[in-house]
């Protein structure tokens, strides 16, 4: 059974950070894009930064540049979130998705996975003082 599971999530403070973590099961990230997203209350899902490891290529929205870093360690197979000086604004679930699509990571971030490929069922980051 293909599955996604996402932890990390939590309450910090602006300029706080944490560590997203989305363990893989069923099937190997590393033939895999990966990709974080998140949905704020009342606004969309958007794209946050995606990765495929078999080519090395990875996007990053710009309003995480120099802030959060994605990577992924195949021996565990799980992929990460680093999180650094958040702000209230990057309060919102974050969630992971993986597809084997051959879409680029920037056409993963901007427009999503497929419909049938697999999501975690999301982390709640919430940024406040």
């Amino acid at each position: 059974q293909v599955q996604l599971v996402e932890s990390g999530g939590g309450t910090v403070q602006p300029g706080g950070s944490l560590r997203l973590s989305c363990a893989a099961s069923g099937f190997t990230l590393d033939y895999y894009a990966i990709g974080w997203f998140r949905q704020a209350p009342g606004k969309e899902r958007e794209g946050v930064s995606c990765m495929r490891s078999s080519d090395g290529s990875i996007y990053y929205e710009d309003f995480v540049k120099g802030r959060f870093t994605i990577s992924s360690d195949n021996a565990k197979n799980t992929a990460y979130l680093q999180m650094n000086n958040l702000q209230p604004e990057d309060t919102a679930v974050y969630y992971c998705a993986a597809t084997a699509l051959g879409l680029t990571v920037q056409a993963l971030c901007v427009g999503g996975p497929g419909a049938s490929d697999a999501w975690g069922q999301g982390t709640l980051v919430t940024v406040s003082s």
